[in-house]
This record gives structure tokens, sequence and C-alpha cells, in this order.
């Protein structure tokens, strides 16, 4: 076994520990612990990010956050804020920088990769053909294996227009989030600013500074004609963690930029009609309702889009709307059985038809994931996932939902990793209580339940009418011996959820593991105790 040294730091195989300058050891998740083994074991070379997860990961479908999430806590492991260890290469992968020393058997260097197309990579194939067996549609696969060359965006150095604060040192933590989010897009290439021919797109910033608030402001320029093709902004408490400033300020506006880019890349849904205003009206005002909890809203949201939908039956945009929130009124069991056989067969239609359509629209592969995880197709969730956060990796929605996949197949650990990164990310800010709900729910599936419970209490000051939530919370504070707060917490779920039952509140049996079905048992075991009926 081996020690390894660099940087002042140990890295001892044999303990799987790694050591501080000063000798004291520092906690690193086992996955994290192997991911920086790698680094050391193949120092000045350039590890791609599939090299990494498929060393990591032998053998698991897992998506990109997980590595990210890995790099992140090494990095803040190392001290290493100015991102001087391990360096981000854009467009090809991961550098360690240290000089290593080892003073015993070294563990052999991963071998370079097989070189791979961009397009035609194995696995970038098998992706593909899952998604085409998901929607069930063949014929996109020969449409989509061969594509122009990605556009090209550089990102210019954030400016700090502040007065107050270290606002340099943010600055500059955001610009180098926003280029490692960017480098992340599948369709998408970095350059560095003034690197050979100029960049398509060049991203311009400022970040400003109120008294309540750092502001960052984006704009999309296109180089060649010097206009401004979009605008992206997003705001943070300075009360927050400067690392969590970075992210969030980062994620706010790139999501949106993001989504731009895959907007304006997609050619305006080749050559579709643009929406009429009553559309799209109907559309925005449906989708700020699909993340709320109220059924009247629900209810009025869904007869707005059916209303729009009669008068243009051909409107993709409309029917990924639509299919997105009877998704949510089967999450919510807002449906009799009927109904909710109903929504299921018309979602699937509508949805099979958009990605047929549209194989790289986020909104399409978005309403996919939510659809596939809401009908008990959790692999088939993962894979419209992992093709919703490819083209934007700060999408929250969709780290929810991969999330979700991952706890009904019994990947717990994973499945905090997705909540928690969601969490960091904060896109969009209306879901906020959904991932604060995922984190506690897990942490309840594990048995964690002070940590379980202080998450819940926070999902319920942000949307307090999730019946779920105060059942959840309810079982943490009765295995907590909370047995007060326990039965007031039962009472406020059973008053939104009313005629629940142990048969009717019960999770999925379908496609779920082993592992969520026991834990699952326990948690419904304390809310029988707490007088939730059998049936």
């Amino acid at each position: 076994m081996a020690t390894t040294r660099f940087a002042g730091f140990e890295l001892d195989d044999e303990r799987a520990e790694l050591r501080g300058p000063d000798g004291a050891p520092i906690r690193l998740r086992p996955k994290t612990f192997e991911m920086l083994r790698l680094f050391a074991a193949n120092p000045s070379r350039v590890l791609s990010k599939q090299e990494l997860m498929e060393a990591v990961w032998p053998n698991v479908h897992v998506g990109e956050d997980g590595l990210f999430q890995c790099i992140r806590e090494i990095r803040a492991a190392l001290g290493d804020e100015q991102r001087q260890v391990i360096k981000l290469v854009s467009g090809r992968g991961y550098l360690f920088v240290p000089a290593v020393e080892e003073d015993a058997a070294r563990t052999p260097p991963l071998q370079p990769a097989t070189p791979r197309g961009r397009w035609l990579s194995p696995g970038r194939l098998v992706l593909i053909a899952a998604v085409v067996a998901v929607a069930g549609v063949a014929a996109i696969a020969a449409a989509n294996l061969v594509a122009p060359s990605p556009p090209t965006i550089a990102v210019m150095p954030i400016v700090d227009t502040s007065t107050v604060g270290d606002g340099g040192s943010l600055a500059a933590g955001v610009t180098d989030e926003l280029v490692d989010g960017l480098a992340r897009i599948d369709n998408l290439r970095v350059l560095a600013p003034g690197a050979g021919a100029p960049a398509q797109f060049e991203v311009r910033g400022e970040l400003l500074r109120t008294a309540s608030t750092w502001t960052l402001k984006l704009r999309a320029v296109r180089t060649a004609t010097g206009v401004v093709e979009s605008v992206a902004t997003a705001s943070v408490d300075p009360g927050l963690a400067p690392d969590l400033q970075e992210v969030r300020l980062a994620a706010g506006a790139g999501d949106r930029l993001a989504r731009w880019l895959n907007e304006a890349l997609e050619g305006s849904h080749a050559g579709a009609p643009e929406p009429t205003p009553g559309v799209r009206v109907a559309i925005e005002q449906a989708s700020a309702s699909i993340n709320q909890t109220s059924r009247e809203r629900f209810g009025v949201a869904q007869l707005m889009l059916k209303t729009a939908l009669a008068s243009s039956p051909d409107n993709v945009d409309l029917q990924v709307a639509l299919a997105a929130l009877q998704t949510r009124g089967i999450q919510m069991v807002w449906y009799d059985e009927a109904e909710a056989a109903a929504a299921r067969a018309n979602g699937e239609a509508m949805l099979k038809r958009a990605v047929a359509l549209r194989p790289r629209s986020i909104a399409v592969l978005e309403a996919q994931c939510r659809f596939l995880a809401a009908t008990n197709e959790f692999v088939e969730s993962l894979i419209a996932c992992a093709r919703a956060t490819s083209f934007d990796p700060w999408n929250g929605s969709a780290l929810y939902q991969t999330g979700l996949a991952q706890v009904f197949l019994g990947r717990f650990e994973d499945a905090l990793i997705s909540f928690e990164q969601a969490y960091r990310y904060d896109t969009p800010t209306v879901s906020r209580w959904t991932w604060l709900l995922g984190i506690g729910w897990v942490n309840v599936l594990l048995g964690r339940d002070a940590e379980a419970a202080l998450w819940l209490e926070r999902s319920i000051a942000v949307t307090p009418a999730s019946g779920r939530t105060h059942l959840m919370l309810a079982t943490a504070y009765q295995r907590l011996g909370r047995a007060t707060d326990a039965r007031a917490a039962f009472a406020a779920g059973m008053l939104l959820r009313p005629g629940s039952t142990a048969a009717n509140v019960e999770p999925p049996a379908r496609n779920v593991s082993p592992a969520f079905l026991e834990a699952s048992a326990r948690v419904m075991s304390v809310l029988v105790e707490l007088g939730l009926p059998e049936r």
C-alpha cells in the first residue's frame, strides 16, 4: 500500500485516509476518497469526466452531478478555493496539478481512454438508444446522430461593480462556476477568451451589491455583431456562505442562459409556428402552478391548458405543459383511479410525440423525466433526466426527479447527493420546498431523524400545504421521542390529505428496490402507530 504526498497533504491508501499538513485526518466520503486517489495516481494528465465516472462508479449509471459533488468535496478538503490543485481543462476534463511523491508501490495510473467521437461515442449511442426505446420513436435515431458543429462561447471575467465587501473574490468564483457549468453542456464548446478564433458568443457579466443582495447580471452577446441576444440575472442574500453565494449566482443566471441557448439551438422548434399570445399566457400561468400544492390552483391550470389545446390541438408546447401538469396531479393523488389512468395514457402519448419532434429540448426532457418517475419507470426517468441536465447542468427540477428515481431504486446516498445539489443550485426557487423535502425524506429512510426533522421543518416553512411533508416530519418526531410534536404534525398531514390510509399513502411497489420497500415499511409502521388507518 502507498502513502502519497502532495502540496503538504498525505493520502494513505491502507487507512483510506487523507491527512492535512498538520497530520490531522480529513474526512472524505468513500467515492470522494477514491476520486482523489485516482487524481493523485495520474498527476499532470487530463482525466476526462467519462474516465473518472467509469473508474469510480464501474458498471453503474450515475449522473454527472455525483462527479461534480466529489470534485467540490476534494477542493474543499484541500482548501482549493482558487482551483489551482484540480483545474478544469475546458472540453477535455480535469488536471491534477501538484507534484506527487510516493513511499511505496504506487496505484497504477488510469490508462488513456480510447478516443471517442463527440456524437458517436458508445456511451452516447447507448443513451440515444435508451431514449428512443422510452419514447417509442425509432425514427429519431437516424435524424439526430449527425449534428452540426456545436456553437462556441467564451465567458469573460465577471466585473465587480460593488463598493463594499469582497466582490472581487466573489466575481472570480462566479466566473469559474459559469465556465464549469457551460463546459458541461453537450452541444456547446467553451473557449478561453482570446483563444484563436473568437467565440460566436461572449458572456459578459456585472456583480452589484445593494444593502440586501448580491446581484449578477449576464449578457449573451453575439461576437460578430455586438448584439445582446439574452440577459439573465440572479440575486442572493449576502448572509449566505461564500461558496453558496458563488454557486447560486452562477446557477440562477446560468440556468436562464442555458435555457435561452437551448431554445436558440433548437431553431425555434424546427420551423414550428410561433405560439399565439393566448397560448403563451396559458402555458406561463399553468407552469407557475406545476410546483404549487393547491388543488384549486391545479384545477384552474388544467382547465386553462385544455381550453387552449382545444383551439390549438397540434401545439407541442401546450401538450408538454399539460403532460407536466397532469404528472403533478398523479404525484399529488388528485385524480381518482379512472382519471389517473386517463392522465397517464394521455401524458405518455403527448410526450412520445414531443420527444420525437424535439429530442434535445430541455422543456420536453424535463416533462418526460418527471412523467416517467410519476409512472414508476424509474430507470427510464434517470435517462431522461440525465439528458435534461446535459443541456442545462443547473436544472434543479431534473436533479430532483433524478433523486426521486434513485430513492425508489434504493440508491439513498446517491439520491441525497442529487437533492443536495438541487438545493445548492436553488433553481427555480419556486421548487425549493421539494428538494428540502427530498433531503428530509432520504434522511428519514436512512434513520437519521434529527437531521431529517431540520430539513422537513424548512420545507414546511416554504410551503406548508404538502401533507406528505407533515407525515414525514411526524415520523421523524415520533422516533425522536417528541410525541406531542409528532401528533401535531400527523394531524396537519391528515388535514391536508383527508381520507388517507396505509393503503392509499403506501409507496409504489412496481419497479422499486427491496431496500426502499424495507425502509418505507418502517416509516409506515410509525404512521400507523400515530393513528393512520390501515384501510
